[in-house]
């Protein structure tokens, strides 16, 4: 389960907001209903009588205004923080990827090391990733758009035709976690996947080494 065993240090990030915002979900429909059954306990038995009625309380129009736009702003302030890190760049990458998005499938470059990888729907690309390292990520598209999504990473990015989008990837466990596009391309968008291999700093600089030649 992605959620509760992420595999990189910036999903270690994301999963705090997303902890935070399911809890703020389940106060909210304990409230709700409580809100909605407390009545039917109370006064199921008294008969046809409206219980008290009243209007114009401006005590409780206060809460019931007020209180979604104050939780709605400290879900904001939460994100924005943890989303500002997230995307915050560092100036020397240990590795640089340049991915590429095409209907079906994938290109990873390594610039540095003249690495070029093209996939296709019967044959899903794999994207090589030093363990413990930052990757800084430079994702675009060749035609329309589609959405970078490693599931176990917590991370979704669009790669959008024209334009580059960058971000950094720090991977922490070993192993081959799953990649997919995150956005309905066309008509063989569920094909458009691709696998992602995190190994040790030295199988990496070694893989680097034979061009790609050998297996990461």
């Amino acid at each position: 389960m992605p959620l509760f065993d992420p595999a990189s240090v910036q999903a270690q990030t994301l999963r705090g907001d997303w902890e935070i915002f399911f809890g703020a979900a389940v106060v909210v429909a304990i409230i709700m209903f409580a809100l909605i059954l407390l009545p039917l306990l109370l006064w199921r038995r008294r008969g046809d009588a409206l219980p008290p009625q009243f209007k114009k309380n401006r005590s409780f129009a206060y809460v019931y205004i007020l209180t979604p736009f104050a939780l709605v702003a400290v879900l904001f302030y939460f994100t924005f923080v943890k989303e500002r890190s997230v995307d915050a760049l560092v100036p020397s990458p240990y590795a640089t990827v340049d991915v590429t998005a095409f209907r079906w499938s994938w290109q990873f470059v390594y610039p540095h090391a003249r690495i070029r990888i093209v996939g296709t729907p019967q044959q899903p690309p794999v994207l090589v990733l030093p363990l413990g390292k930052i990757t800084q990520v430079n994702l675009t598209s060749v035609d329309v758009n589609h959405a970078f999504w490693i599931p176990y990473f917590l991370f979704k990015r669009d790669a959008i035709a024209g334009m580059t989008n960058h971000f950094d990837l720090t991977p922490t466990r070993l192993g081959t976690f799953r990649g997919l596009c995150a956005e309905y391309c066309g008509l063989d968008h569920t094909l458009m996947t691709f696998q992602v291999k995190v190994i040790s700093d030295a199988d990496y600089r070694r893989w680097l080494a034979t061009a790609g030649k050998s297996t990461p």
